[in-house]
């Protein structure tokens, strides 16, 4: 009897949750769309632009894959993702992510996936960027489309995590394609990206404690110069400019040979000389300085204006002025 009183009253108060239940839709988490200026990581000011960003929420962090402008044949879109791993349980419901320390063979898988089709070499040497050290490696497509993909871990040091805190770490990839563009400045983006992301409360901090002031700062014997020709290394070119297109000029028919003295075809005509003309070396020079008449000469008598002044010697004489009007 009690038994059936009991099932009465659970079938009872299951009716009235149903009857007090709102009926709402609701979505269950997973990826979506944010703006652009919500991304995690921001290219450089002179970088390629954001298309678009797809996040996802996870029960230690949150990932983000900002999809960047892309102008190569190589299949594929640009991207930079990250992944803030920070306490469990931030997002619940939403399951954890897993972790795993960078290693040469799921950084090769990633590659592959990320860069089909283009062999590419990893790059032995050391280079840091503010945010640390990373790796890089680089190859080129079949059509010659420059191509590198980037990693990087950012964590604090294992002294500063025996400290109880700075226990949050951000991991990011980097995958560039361009046909217009070197290996070089496609390397200027790992050093000009921006994190704006940030974790709730100083334990989660991945960065450790702010480096001190450099040595050289205030001490006799290290001069330090302005930035071109310091001791300080120059900066790496951030972002990169379109090369610039090849302009054809139009073809134009060959100019024909005239016979000597006469303007080519199609030539424009010379213009007028100005001025008397110079005569070539063995020419005879001409006795007039006046230029040629275009038409025939024509002739002029010339006669004296005026009246004629006689000699003082045929003045007062007979003989004589009759010998100066002959």
């Amino acid at each position: 009897m009690r038994l059936r009183k009991t099932i009465s009253l659970v079938a009872v108060a299951g009716m009235m949750a149903g009857c007090t239940s709102t009926g709402g839709v609701r979505q269950p988490s997973g990826p979506e769309t944010v703006a652009p200026e919500k991304a995690l990581v921001l290219p450089p000011p002179g970088g390629p632009s954001i298309v678009s960003v797809v996040e996802r929420k996870r029960g230690n962090g949150v990932e983000q894959s900002v999809s960047l402008f892309t102008s190569s044949a190589v299949p594929g879109q640009n991207f930079l993702k990250i992944q803030f791993f920070g306490a469990s349980g931030a997002n619940p419901g939403t399951g954890n992510a897993g972790f795993s320390m960078i290693n040469e063979s799921a950084i090769a898988r990633e590659m592959a996936h990320a860069v089909p089709g283009v062999p590419m070499a990893t790059s032995a040497t050391f280079l840091q960027n503010a945010y640390g050290p990373f790796g890089y490696a680089s190859g080129r497509s079949r059509a010659g489309d420059a191509c590198i993909f980037a990693w990087q871990q950012i964590r604090s040091s294992t002294a500063a995590n025996t400290q109880a805190r700075n226990f949050g770490m951000i991991q990011l990839r980097l995958r560039l394609c361009d046909a217009r563009a070197s290996e070089r400045q496609l390397l200027g983006i790992v050093y000009g990206y921006t994190i704006s992301g940030t974790f709730d409360g100083v334990i989660w901090n991945p960065y450790g404690a702010p480096p001190p002031a450099d040595a050289a700062l205030g001490r006799t014997g290290d001069p330090i110069y302005p930035d071109e020709g310091g001791y300080r290394a120059s900066p790496m070119p951030i972002g990169y400019e379109p090369a610039p297109a090849v302009v054809r000029l139009p073809r134009t028919a060959p100019l024909r040979s005239a016979p000597s003295g006469q303007p080519a075809q199609g030539a424009a005509p010379l213009p007028a000389p100005i001025g008397p003309r110079v005569p070539l070396p063995g020419e005879a020079p001409q006795t007039s300085a006046a230029p040629e008449a275009a038409g025939a000469p024509l002739v002029q008598s010339a006669r004296a204006i005026g009246v004629t002044v006689p000699s003082p010697d045929c003045i007062g004489d007979a003989a004589m002025t009759a010998v100066c009007r002959r």
